[in-house]
């Protein structure tokens, strides 16, 4: 606990005393008023994580004391407390901006839980505006976000090698953020303020970019008056980051390798060489060293730029990171088209959870703006974001996927619970030591990365 703040607004006393006096056993700091007027009193003196508020108040309305909290402080989840029979008043309670519900009477289980996910939405919200302040001003860019394992570690490897001019290769499936992390890696070196100039080798035939990278030593037709400098020149000084370069034909990989060995190059209908100091970035949607086995990717070029390779995981892999993602297009997004909307649903979150998101963050990126740009209501649903029913559908896998799904964050929980201590985890699943082992091997999880977590 961080000893949240919570304001409880109920103007039942005894319903205030128990709600009381179970968030101060649970640990939290905790605020009673019987009233709106009080509570807003208190809002505005003091800064809270949560509100409880009871839809049904004497003399004033629930739903139009929550939306004065909600302008007073716009990210405040709020959890309504209604009757059985003004369910519906719950529900229309939430579309206008309310966390969750909970019916009377409730149990303390389940106080708890609405509690722990509602404030881990409003740290959600902290963390996208606490990346976005202090996201360097010199990247120029858009921030790494993630707080799963992997990423922490691409992180950390990423201030190392920002800090040397290697050779970087960076694999990933489509949309994973390998441009974005050839971007950090120039924006936090010693290059920052020199060009980054990108290359798409999947988007020219080869004689188009042996051009564009080699320029031409002589006018051409096209270029009358003077040669065309090519891209190894402009990037001078600065980095040449190669998108794609498993697609590059092997005559001109040959030529490619001449460069990097050399650091000089010779303009295309040239004689004299041109010395060059460049930083070279490559990315790869495809296992090179599998390239290098199938003869369309030479070994020799592989071994010089497999210096320092970066694995970025597909999204499927870090879970965990997409409640955090999410948020922080939403907000993006609210910012750029002037829109209101202050989160998701519950199930929105549990759905885009479940699903693999084959596009990665890209295709979470574009399915978070759309649903921004369509949706007409202040918080997305899960129809929103999947508004394709084949998708919806998609979102369920095959009894195995499921079973190996479940499998997998089950554990990651208890290594996080237990510090990637294995004889605690078999403890509390029950299971025999060797049985954790099995899993952590088959799953290919790093249990060290959580002992200091």
């Amino acid at each position: 606990m961080r000893n949240e703040k919570i304001l409880v607004i109920d103007d039942d006393a005894h319903i205030l005393e128990v709600i009381q006096m179970r968030l101060r056993a649970w640990g939290y700091s905790v605020l009673i008023a019987s009233t709106g007027k009080v509570a807003l009193a208190a809002l505005a003196a003091d800064a809270f994580n949560l509100a409880i508020v009871d839809l049904r108040l004497e003399d004033e309305s629930g739903i139009e004391l929550m939306e004065e909290l909600i302008r007073h402080t716009p990210n405040l989840p709020i959890i309504i407390l209604t009757a059985h029979g003004s369910i519906e008043s719950a529900v229309e309670a939430m579309k206008r901006g309310a966390y969750s519900y909970l019916t009377k009477p409730f149990n303390s289980d389940d106080l708890l839980l609405h509690i722990k996910n509602a404030l881990e939405k409003q740290r959600l919200t902290e963390e996208v505006e606490q990346l976005r302040k202090q996201l360097n001003k010199q990247q120029k860019g858009k921030p790494i976000i993630g707080k799963s394992p992997q990423i922490q570690e691409i992180l950390g490897k990423i201030t190392r090698i920002s800090q040397t001019d290697s050779i970087v290769a960076i694999y990933g499936e489509s949309g994973t953020g390998k441009n974005l992390v050839a971007r950090t890696i120039h924006h936090n070196g010693s290059r920052a303020h020199a060009p980054f100039i990108t290359v798409n080798c999947s988007d020219m035939s080869e004689e188009l970019l042996e051009n564009e990278l080699f320029g031409q030593a002589k006018a051409s037709s096209k270029n009358a008056g003077k040669p065309m400098e090519g891209l190894f020149k402009q990037a001078d000084g600065g980095t040449l980051f190669f998108d794609g370069i498993d697609s590059m034909s092997l005559s001109l990989q040959i030529k490619l390798l001449d460069v990097l060995q050399e650091n000089e190059f010779k303009p295309i209908g040239g004689t004299k060489k041109v010395k060059i100091n460049v930083r070279f970035i490559f990315s790869s949607d495809t296992d090179l060293q599998e390239a290098v086995n199938n003869g369309t990717f030479r070994k020799d070029l592989f071994y010089k730029i497999h210096v320092a390779p970066l694995y970025l995981p597909p999204i499927r892999e870090r879970k965990d990171d997409i409640p955090l993602l999410s948020t922080y297009f939403l907000t993006d997004f609210c910012e750029a088209l002037k829109k209101n909307i202050i989160g998701f649903t519950p199930a929105a979150i549990q759905r885009m959870l479940l699903y693999d998101w084959p596009g990665n963050i890209r295709e979470l990126q574009n399915k978070i703006e759309h649903a921004v740009i369509m949706t007409n209501k202040d918080i997305i649903t899960t129809e929103d974001i999947f508004t394709d029913t084949n998708m919806l559908k998609n979102a369920f896998n095959s009894y195995k996927d499921a079973k190996e799904r479940f499998e997998r964050e089950y554990l990651e929980n208890l290594l996080k619970i237990c510090k990637g201590n294995i004889t605690s985890v078999s403890k509390m699943a029950k299971r025999y030591r060797a049985d954790i082992y099995k899993l952590v091997k088959k799953y290919n999880i790093n249990t060290d990365s959580y002992k200091n977590e």
